[in-house]
């Protein structure tokens, strides 16, 4: 049976492919065709949504790979030129630096330990910075740490690797320190506004303007000096006022160091160490 239905079909076949355009059989094919097109159309109408939901879900799907594909990258280019911006401030401020080491503004009987800040206070509260250079690296308790902008403070604490710096607006801070201009002496402390600093014991004899330069006296009375030399920049007058009742100035002062943007310090070392 199945060898008949074969070799029918080889006919046929022949038959089909001999026979005109016009023939019997090209005829049924045509019929054939023309009966079964509503059920081709019909399928399609009934297939087409379920088609288009499935390249609609699959964009989707696609889209949404392809987004996070992008954040990635986004975040990635972020981050490199965060990390720019920052080598590019660090690179100017390592420059601003080396100026300053060679600068007749440098403290004299100083050496330097170049560093940087690594941690800061968790709160306004505390006024101390962490920086990456300790006693590994000839720091000591009390030296003092500048910038190219003047004094940031005094070495509190050492350990091996890393060392404790309290600010100059630390409320435990007091630097003897002079007018610039006009050689007044006082006490700079921690005035009463945030980042504030005053010129505490300033005699009502001596004068002092707004404007004036600060800097550390740098006293040395022996066998006693003081621990900062002379000469480092600390604030100008911001404000300076006086009453009868009072023994002394009041005075307003401005820290020449922005506290807030820290990020490279020189702490000093006397070249006589000790």
């Amino acid at each position: 049976m199945a060898g008949a239905l074969v070799l029918l079909s080889i006919v046929l076949i022949t038959i089909y492919f001999r026979e005109s355009s016009g023939g019997g059989l090209h005829g049924v094919q045509s019929t054939g065709a023309a009966v079964l097109r509503p059920f081709e159309v019909g399928a399609e109408r009934v297939v087409a949504p379920f088609r288009d939901a499935y390249n609609w879900f699959a964009g989707l799907v696609h889209a949404k790979s392809e987004n996070a594909r992008l954040r990635t990258q986004v975040d990635k280019y972020r981050q490199l030129a965060i990390q720019s911006k920052n080598a590019v401030q660090e690179n100017s401020d390592l420059k601003r630096q080396l100026r300053f080491v060679g600068s007749p503004e440098f403290p004299s009987g100083f050496n330097y330990i170049a560093t940087e800040i690594v941690s800061r206070a968790p709160s306004e509260f505390q006024q101390q910075v962490t920086i990456a250079a300790g006693s590994v690296n000839g720091v000591r308790l009390d030296d003092p740490v500048v910038t190219p902008d003047g004094l940031v403070g005094l070495v509190t604490k050492v350990a091996h690797n890393e060392s404790q710096v309290s600010l100059v607006t630390d409320p435990a801070s007091k630097v003897s320190a002079m007018d610039n201009v006009t050689r007044a002496t006082g006490i700079v402390g921690v005035g009463q506004g945030r980042g504030t600093l005053i010129l505490d014991r300033v005699s009502k004899s001596q004068s002092i303007n707004p404007d004036d330069l600060i800097v550390t006296q740098g006293w040395r009375v022996p066998p006693l000096k003081s621990l900062y030399p002379h000469g480092i920049p600390i604030g100008y007058v911001t404000g300076a006022s006086q009453n009868d009742l009072d023994l002394y100035w009041n005075v307003q002062l401005h820290p020449n160091v922005d506290f807030g943007s820290l990020q490279n310090v020189l702490v000093l070392v006397p070249k006589k160490r000790h």
